[in-house]
């Protein structure tokens, strides 16, 4: 693709992502219209309101799983890890702000979802192990907690940088699940 195409791929994916987010019903014309492109332009590449849809929610797994990757979940030392997968997420949500949860209905964006989500869980064991959390917690608990605190910091802590609503997410999860 040439690089005014991807240039406005990215951003009728990311308006799109936003606009859904907001709207669910936001018909195709509208988000091109938003993002300053032709809606010529978007059933070109995408047939249907529902091709547009899946590619956004594919666009957030990419950036998702690139976050689970660059935070080194089974390798960096687990305060590290754990501040690198939260700052990377939130910039996921900011960026990215529809709900995957929308998608059980796709099997294979739902199986993304869950590998990178049992990822998550993977490494929380590990903290656990290396005594950074404590024991004895319901099995899932701090993993939903912290998908929670994700979401509500990515809305809410919009005047701080992805680094700075990543120490208050990190500060408030250790706070409710660290060691002592």
């Amino acid at each position: 693709m040439r690089a005014d195409a991807v240039r406005n791929l990215e951003l009728v994916l990311t308006t799109g992502a936003r606009m859904l987010a907001d709207d669910p019903a936001t018909s195709i014309a509208a988000i091109a219209a938003e993002a300053g492109v032709d809606r010529r332009t978007v059933y070109r590449r995408f047939a249907s309101r529902d091709e547009l849809l899946t590619a956004v929610y594919e666009a957030r797994l990419d950036a998702i799983e690139a976050a689970v990757e660059a935070a080194r979940l089974r390798e960096a030392p687990v305060p590290v890890a754990l501040h690198r997968y939260v700052e990377g997420i939130v910039g996921v949500n900011r960026k990215w702000p529809v709900e995957l949860s929308k998608m059980r209905l796709e099997p294979q964006i739902w199986a993304r979802r869950m590998r990178a989500v049992e990822e998550v869980e993977l490494f929380l064991r590990r903290a656990t192990e290396d005594g950074l959390l404590r024991p004895g917690l319901p099995v899932g608990w701090p993993g939903h907690v912290l998908g929670q605190l994700l979401h509500l910091a990515s809305r809410e802590l919009r005047d701080l940088s992805d680094a700075q609503a990543a120490d208050v997410i990190v500060d408030t999860f250790l706070r409710g699940f660290g060691a002592a």
